[in-house]
Formats: structure tokens, sequence, C-alpha cells
């Protein structure tokens, strides 16, 4: 199977290898074309504000699930965590909600709580903005991405 010097061999492993390094890249891309985000997701979109009894689409139109905290749970200038939800809800002015991602930006660690005016991660002391989720200070360098919620009446879902 080889020629003269040997190397009919070495350009059929080489074929070979480009081959599988060529379908190995195209299964990674097509991972990260994930359906689960909608476009324009990431961190550095803007967080969603509604206001009790806003003209928001009630859920059953926009497919959000059900309900996930009540308007009044929300404290004013502070927020609740729903990490099962993949939602911090906050309530930085009185009837202004917004929802933002559990996840610290850091070293992905879940937020802990919600106190002063920032959401915290305490692995690291990373704080966050409970109004727009901007960095209030490090480690962190990058802000926590909104989450769209949905405010109908006195209940509050993700959009």
């Amino acid at each position: 199977m080889s020629d003269d010097n040997g190397l009919t061999g070495t350009r059929t492993r080489r074929a070979l290898l480009t081959g599988a390094g060529a379908v190995g890249a195209a299964v990674v891309l097509a991972a990260c074309g994930s359906d689960d985000e909608p476009a324009g997701s990431g961190a550095d979109d803007t967080p969603t504000s509604a206001a009790p009894g806003s003209t928001a689409p009630s859920a059953g139109e926009t497919g959000a699930a059900e309900a996930i905290v009540g308007t009044a749970e929300v404290p004013v200038g502070g927020g609740v965590i729903f990490a099962s939800k993949g939602v911090v809800v906050t309530q930085p002015t009185a009837g202004v909600f917004k929802g933002f991602s559990p996840i610290c930006t850091h070293q992905r660690c879940p937020v802990s709580n919600v106190d002063g005016g920032t959401i915290n991660c305490t692995c690291h002391n990373s704080k966050f903005s409970i109004e727009d989720g901007s960095v209030k200070s490090g480690p962190a360098t990058k802000p926590l991405p909104a989450k769209e919620i949905v405010v109908q009446g006195d209940q509050i879902s993700l959009a």
C-alpha cells in the first residue's frame, strides 16, 4: 500500500485525521446554535420592566409559564431569588420589576441573596445592581444577564 518512498500511508492517515477534525468541528459549531435562548438574550441585554396592571400580553398569549411570584412578595428596593425557575426578580422602585439570571458572571456560582440594593454572590463577593444587573463590586466584570418577565395584575411570570 505504499509507494517507493512510503508516503501513501502517511497521506491516507493525514486525510483521515483531517476529515475527522472537520466532522468534530461541525458537531461543536452545531451545538453552539442552541434554540434554548432567544436571539439577543446575552449579558448586554437591557432588563425587562413592567408595571403592575400593564398592557403586557397575558401568560396564555406569550406562552409564558405559570406565575412565579406575587408582586407583593418582592420588596421595594430588594428582590427574590428563584433558582429553580432560573430568575431573580427585583423591584428597584415601587411598581417597577426587573428580571435577571441567578448565576454570577464571575465563576458561575448561584447568587445567594438580595440585600442593600444589590444581588449578591457570596462565592467571591460580587455584587450586582437590582436596577440593571451592572457590577457594583467585583471580581465579576460582566453584568447579570436580563431575564424577561411579565407582570399581569399582581402576578409575575417569566416571559
